[in-house]
Order: structure tokens, then C-alpha cells, then sequence
């Protein structure tokens, strides 16, 4: 009988002490935001003083330090995915070294100091890798039955046959063709082995449209003699109907449909080909503002204020535990 009166003075007594711990706990921050007001106070020259003179360095060193973003888009022909890959891995450990001269001497690179980084990476396009070959659209969809097709699409097994690869490198200044672009293309279109790929696959391409070209002049020729045949015969009589259901005709048409678009595709080969590693696009100095980049006239205020007030908290910790050691 006694047992339910004992558990509701344990419950009073717990909610008194949570109750108690509450206000503790707000008062403890009341007083040290009361502290930090004081704190600020009585250091109002020296924040002030560290404030302005972080935001004057900090605006000193925006326009003193510019870090620019570049980006070439190229697609490397005759089977030279590997080989790019392992050029720029070249380049990106050299820069990694401080090797200038490397740079400057076997790159080309006309300020190598300047060069802090480069990297390249598949543009993901799965569309225009399964429209390039049919394969390629049966490769894509065996992965796909055991695995997650995002995944698949962005390894390295399948991105690195995407046509086109984004070459990115960052500048500490203000770059231009002649400065980067060109040495660098000149350096990644520097192999004799692949020289010799591209010529045969030039004069492969070149030898393939004569022959087409030579395909459509004769399916030509006979498209016209039949309708000599066929404007003849109708000449003849007016009230015959020629009517020739001819499968063979139908054929030759779509033969010589699909020899012109094949032209088409060779033409373009053509244009593409005149590089190892052709580049399609160029963007030159894009400026970085990720992280700090051009955002020291708000960091450095902050970072000397905090490292101000860290300073003072730990003195005031300092002689406090030496007051409590001496008493």
C-alpha cells in the first residue's frame, strides 16, 4: 500500500532535478554570451583593428590571386583512349614534381609555373556510345541484367570508350592558346605509331568513297536507263499501263540510299581525322571561386577575429586552472 505514495515522491524529485538542470543549462549560456559581450568590449580596438586589416589583405590578395578553370573537349581517334590517358597522367605527375622544365621543354608549355593541375574525364553519353555501334548496344544491355545500369554507364571499363573526354587544367594567371592549348594538343598528337594508324585509316577512308562514288555513278546509270525503258514504253500506247513489280529495283535504291549516307559519314571521318587527338571545343579562363578562391576579403576577417577570441578563451582557461592550483 505504501509502495504508490514512495514512486510519486521519486517522480517529484526526478522532474525537480531535470527541472533544475534545464535552468543550469540556460543560465550557463546566458552567462557566456554575457562573458563574450564583455570579451568583445573590452577588445573593441583589437577586433576592430584585425577586421579591417583582414578585409584589406584579403582584397589585396583577390586581385593578386586568381586561380582560372580551362577546358578542352577532344576525342581521341584510332583507338588512343589508353594513350591520352596516359599522357595526361604524365603531364598531371610532373606538375605534381615541379618538374618546369619538363613542361616547358618536352610539353611546350610557355609558363609552367603557372600550371597547377590537369585531369581528364569520359563525357558521359551512352546514347551516342550505343548509336556508334550496335555491339556496343548489346554489350550495354548484357551488363545491365546483373547490375545497376548508373553504375555501369560511369565505370571505367565503359566511360572510357565515350567519343569525347573533357582535358581540364587550372591556371594561377591568365592562359591563352599560344601559352597552353596548342602546346598541349601538339604533345598529345605526338605519336609516331598513331601517325602511321592515321595515315592508313585516311587513305582506307579516301579509297572506300571512290569506291562508293563509283557504286552510285553505275546505280545511276541504271536508274536512268530504266526509266528511258519505262517513258518508252508508255509512248508507245497511252491506254497500256506498265506496271513492273520488280524487288530487285527496290533493293538497288535502298543500296544506293545507304551508299550516300555512308559518304556522309566519310566525309566527316574526314574532318575528324585530320588529328590524333582531335579537340572540339575550347574554354579558356574560367575563374574559380570554389572554396576561398576570390573570398579571402571575408575569410581572413573571420579567421583573425576566431583566432583572436580562441587565444583569449585560452588564457582566461590558463589562469583560471592556475588560480585553482594556487589556492
Amino acid at each position: 500500500m505504501s509502495a504508490t505514495p514512495q514512486n510519486t515522491d521519486n517522480q517529484e524529485i526526478d522532474l525537480s532535478q531535470i527541472s533544475k538542470r534545464i535552468g543550469n543549462f540556460f543560465e550557463n549560456i546566458s552567462a557566456s554570451i554575457f562573458k563574450g559581450i564583455l570579451f568583445f568590449k573590452r577588445n573593441i580596438l583589437w577586433v576592430g583593428t584585425l577586421f579591417v586589416l583582414g578585409v584589406g589583405i584579403g582584397i589585396y590578395l583577390d586581385k593578386t590571386t586568381k586561380v582560372y578553370d580551362n577546358e578542352i573537349i577532344v576525342s581521341p581517334n584510332f583507338g588512343s583512349v589508353d594513350y591520352l590517358y596516359a599522357k595526361v597522367d604524365l603531364i598531371s605527375s610532373k606538375i605534381n614534381d615541379g618538374d618546369t622544365l619538363f613542361l616547358k621543354n618536352v610539353v611546350g608549355i610557355k609558363e609552367p609555373k603557372k600550371l597547377k593541375r590537369i585531369t581528364i574525364a569520359p563525357i558521359t553519353d551512352v546514347y551516342k556510345f550505343i548509336n556508334n555501334s550496335d555491339k556496343n548496344f548489346e554489350f550495354v544491355k548484357l551488363l545491365a541484367e546483373d547490375g545497376d545500369i548508373k553504375k555501369i554507364v560511369n565505370e571505367n571499363l565503359t566511360s572510357k570508350n565515350y567519343p569525347f573526354h573533357l582535358l581540364s587544367y587550372t591556371t594561377d594567371k591568365e592562359t591563352s592558346d599560344e601559352k597552353t592549348v596548342k602546346p598541349l594538343l601538339n604533345f598529345l598528337n605526338n605519336s609516331n605509331y598513331y601517325k602511321i594508324i592515321q595515315k592508313e585509316c585516311l587513305n582506307n577512308v579516301k579509297l572506300k568513297m571512290v569506291e562508293n562514288d563509283s557504286i552510285i555513278s553505275q546505280i545511276n546509270g541504271l536508274l536512268n536507263e530504266f526509266s528511258k525503258t519505262s517513258s518508252g514504253a508508255s509512248q508507245k500506247s497511252d491506254k497500256l499501263v506498265y506496271y513492273n513489280e520488280n524487288s530487285q529495283l527496290d533493293e538497288v535504291i535502298k543500296t544506293k540510299d545507304a551508299l550516300v549516307t555512308e559518304q556522309g559519314q566519310h566525309r566527316l571521318e574526314l574532318v575528324n581525322y585530320d588529328k590524333i587527338i582531335k579537340d572540339s571545343s575550347i574554354t579558356l579562363n574560367i575563374k574559380n571561386t570554389q572554396v576561398v578562391n576570390g573570398k579571402m576579403k571575408l575569410v581572413l576577417p573571420l579567421l583573425f577575429i576566431g583566432l583572436f577570441i580562441l587565444i583569449g578563451y585560452f588564457k582566461s582557461y590558463y589562469k583560471n586552472q592556475m588560480a585553482k592550483l594556487k589556492s
